[in-house]
């Protein structure tokens, strides 16, 4: 184990860097408006052992609702992701004790305004109300511009260039209350990324992530592959375990971090220092309260069982829960789909091939994965 004292970062009751045990976090997958079952799902994760608890903020109902879960859970630690919805930061900030935003998103916005300008009225709004601040870059909503300066293979610079960015950004900005995230969904990206963020900004806390991981046990390999590969190297001050579960099993991604936490710190290890992908690689979002259709939690499990005839074959299917992140975040892999409320987005890597109900997307899916490996196997001799 290499140690590694990052500054230290106040979230509520919870301190994160200088040494302080690492923190770990979950996100509600509930509809924020629905407020019981958002209270429910904030009350499983704390039960779960979840030291921080995020909620996706997204209209001004989702902030009304919002005030009602803090009043139910008053001393749970909440984290609002605003994602593009970064003006609702004043009214969120009240009920919660950490901000997090994506530079990415900040670019869709206002976009005759300065990325610095948005920034620094984030940075008013958390010093205003004593909340802490995640810079989350992902790799699917990467600044256009930073990407457009790269290989279109090298995804991992223009995430680490532009957390850097922001991270000076917030330093100017005198506020050192912040921690950052470098998310993909490939673990090798992930442990790349951090590695190389480390380097330049060895002070920064680090909150660690496989995002769109997928469904167990898969999605708890992928993790556990990149946590203990950055852990033993000091890098990481809170994680989070991102996997598809239906609501009421969500707390297993607190238990699934805690039980990672704990073979690491016993010297257990069951991962290699590379995560080495053969056969069919399922994609898919932990979900959250931005899904539109509570159906997507069944469709990523029937797309695993439907394809397990394919499983020899080394393709990529992903499957997103929402319009945030789906559209982006699909453009990697071979096949794609991310969920609206009625039908189901259909992608051949960037390429969209059309939307389909939810009781036709399976057969759809099904002639383009048959397609695919005709392809590929004629492209082989």
């Amino acid at each position: 184990m290499t140690e590694r004292k990052t500054r230290e970062v106040r979230i509520g009751n919870v301190s994160i860097g200088a040494g302080n045990p690492i923190a770990v976090q979950s996100m509600t997958a509930t509809r924020t408006q629905d407020i019981d079952a958002t209270v429910r799902q904030v009350e499983l994760l704390e039960q779960a052992g979840a030291d921080i608890i995020r909620i996706a903020i997204d209209t001004a109902k989702d902030v009304v609702a919002l005030s009602e879960v803090r009043k139910a859970r008053a001393d749970a630690n909440l984290v609002i992701d605003l994602q593009e919805n970064y003006r609702l930061a004043e009214r969120v900030a009240p009920f919660v004790q950490k901000l997090r935003y994506n530079p990415g998103h900040l670019h869709h916005i206002e976009r005759e305004k300065p990325i610095r300008d948005k920034v620094r009225y984030l940075v008013d709004v958390a010093r205003d109300h004593g909340c802490a601040m995640r810079i989350g870059v992902n790799c699917g909503s990467v600044d256009p511009e930073k990407l457009s300066r790269y290989a279109k293979n090298d995804s991992i610079t223009p995430m680490v260039e532009s957390a850097l960015e922001h991270a000076a950004m917030l330093d100017d900005l005198g506020f050192d209350q912040y921690c950052v995230s470098l998310k993909d969904s490939d673990p090798n990206k992930v442990i790349d990324a951090n590695v190389l963020f480390t380097e330049s900004r060895p002070d920064v806390p680090l909150h660690l992530g496989v995002t769109e991981a997928g469904m167990p046990p898969d999605g708890v390999i992928k993790t556990r592959v990149a946590f203990e590969q950055l852990i033993t190297r000091g890098i990481g001050d809170t994680i989070r375990v991102s996997l598809t579960l239906p609501f009421e099993r969500k707390g297993e991604e607190v238990t699934v971090g805690r039980q990672i936490l704990d073979d690491i710190a016993n010297k257990r290890f069951r991962s290699v220092p590379r995560f080495e992908q053969h056969g069919l690689n399922i994609i898919s979002c932990p979900s959250c309260s931005r899904v539109e259709n509570e159906a997507f939690i069944d469709l990523a499990q029937n797309v695993r069982d439907m394809t397990d005839y394919a499983k020899e074959h080394d393709i990529t299917i992903a499957v997103m829960g929402c319009r945030v992140n789906g559209p982006g975040e699909t453009d990697d892999a071979d096949l794609g789909m991310w969920c609206a409320p009625s039908f189901v987005n259909l992608k051949r890597g960037p390429q969209t091939l059309g939307q389909f109900t939810y009781d036709e997307i399976l057969g759809r899916l099904r002639l383009e994965l048959d397609k695919l490996i005709e392809e590929k196997g004629a492209s082989s001799f």
